[in-house]
């Protein structure tokens, strides 16, 4: 039992990252009856949606999940309203000022977790109240900070910069990869693409596929103008390095961007033109499993490496 496990109500502190077009009701509930926090990504869900995979959520598991909400979200008052009218407990924020709505939620008697790139942005939200912070360095696949801090970095410098619960993201897929989080000052660790990879992830098939023949360096951060996000090699990718090669504009890459570019991607499996969106670590990651056997392999091997005599 420690901090975040106290703070979150669950067995063991591992949280799934709530990831848009992987983390619907079925991933989210897997990893709490697991013993772990599971995570719905409102990110790429319209209101009704997300209202609808609370509901069914619940009935999927009897152990706490929350949900994931980026404060970029165009319908935030709305989204915001459902899992307080849901009853959600666990709130995990992103992209944004956590000022916003930390003091809002809390009222209400949610736990507020904010995600960070930096420990400049880790002080501002023990300042706005929240209850924990995730460290996320640049290796994690998705939304991004400009910082490009590694995870190794950034979790000692946030532990020294704030006395908040700790959970560590981004490059971690293993147990020994928990346990190195932990030595560093983490007290817990968010996982996102080893869960965007099991059978319970909502992605398609063909995206999960792609991802498991992923080779070192195959991802690249890109679309650092607009929101920096770790993209696979595709046709798609290419167009964006291109432009970028010719000093293209926020607004031209905007344009490239389009509409609807992660989900044709991810979730409908368009492997050249979509936007596929996956963490450095998986290039480590060659099977797909369900989500109880890698939790039991995470603790497993967590607790194997803890045992072992480094000096």
């Amino acid at each position: 039992m420690n901090r975040i496990t106290s703070l979150l109500g669950i067995q063991y502190p591992i949280v799934q990252g709530g990831m848009v077009w992987c983390s619907g009701w079925r991933l989210a509930s897997a990893v709490s009856n697991a013993g772990g926090l599971g995570l719905i990504g409102a990110g790429s869900m319209h209101p009704e949606i997300l209202r609808e995979h609370i509901r069914k959520c619940r009935v999927a598991t009897k152990f706490p999940f929350g949900v994931n909400i980026p404060l970029m979200y165009p319908q935030i008052e709305e989204i915001m309203n459902i899992v307080v009218e849901e009853g959600v407990k666990i709130i995990f924020t992103s992209a944004g000022n956590p000022k916003t709505w930390t003091g809002w939620l809390k009222e209400r008697g949610i736990t507020v977790v904010h995600i960070v790139s930096s420990s400049r942005f880790a002080v501002k939200c023990e300042e706005a109240g929240v209850d924990a912070v995730v460290a996320e360095g640049f290796e994690a696949g998705g939304h991004n900070g400009r910082e490009e801090t590694t995870t190794f970095c950034l979790i000692p410098a946030v532990r020294e910069a704030t006395t908040l619960p700790l959970i560590a993201a981004g490059g971690i897929a293993t147990g020994e990869g928990i346990l190195a989080a932990m030595v560093l000052g983490a007290e817990g660790v968010q996982i996102g693409t080893r869960f965007a990879l099991t059978d319970e992830s909502s992605a398609s098939p063909l995206f999960k596929e792609y991802c498991l023949g992923l080779g070192e360096g195959d991802t690249k951060l890109l679309l650092k103008k607009l929101a920096p996000t770790r993209l696979v090699k595709n046709s798609f990718r290419e167009a964006v390095e291109k432009a970028e090669d010719s000093g293209a504009s926020m607004e031209e890459l905007r344009t490239l961007l389009g509409r609807g570019r992660a989900k044709k991607g991810i979730f409908e499996g368009d492997l050249e033109e979509g936007e596929l969106e996956i963490g450095q670590v998986s290039s480590i990651i060659s099977r797909q499993q369900p989500v109880a056997e890698v939790m039991k392999e995470l603790v497993e091997a967590c607790q194997r490496a803890a045992k072992k005599d480094y000096l």
